[in-house]
């Protein structure tokens, strides 16, 4: 079992930062792929970003240049720093893993954080 820790939501204005915190225990190893989603109110949840076990990043094409995924192996932590950040962010983040090696890393995601909740204001 993967336990995920998250932290760093809050509030922030329009053109703010943030970063959000994952903190992956209970393997021995790094999760092979980690990633942040979000679900506004109303709203379908959403891939955010992914960062596998190589340091290869995905973005979802809205948040491009804005938002940096990365991850500290040593520590097991993910991160997710928001920049520029919009009103169109608010969401809840969520953060999710999956466990594997390089070369047999399981489909989709099987470990989820709480949430934490991002608001931007205008």
């Amino acid at each position: 079992q993967v336990q995920l820790v998250e932290s760093g939501g809050g509030s922030v204005q329009a053109g703010g930062s943030l970063q959000l915190s994952c903190t992956a225990s209970g393997t021995i190893s790094s999760p092979c792929r980690m990633g942040w989603f979000r679900q506004a109110p109303g709203k379908e949840r959403e891939l955010v970003s992914t960062i596998n076990i190589a340091g290869f990043t995905t973005y979802i094409t809205s948040v491009k240049g804005r938002f940096t995924i990365s991850q500290d192996n040593t520590k097991n932590i993910l991160y997710l720093q928001m920049n520029s950040l919009k009103t169109e962010d608010t969401a809840a983040y969520y953060c999710a893993a999956n466990v594997g090696s390089r070369d047999n890393c399981p489909l989709g995601f099987s470990y989820w954080g709480q949430g934490t909740q991002v608001t931007v204001s205008s």
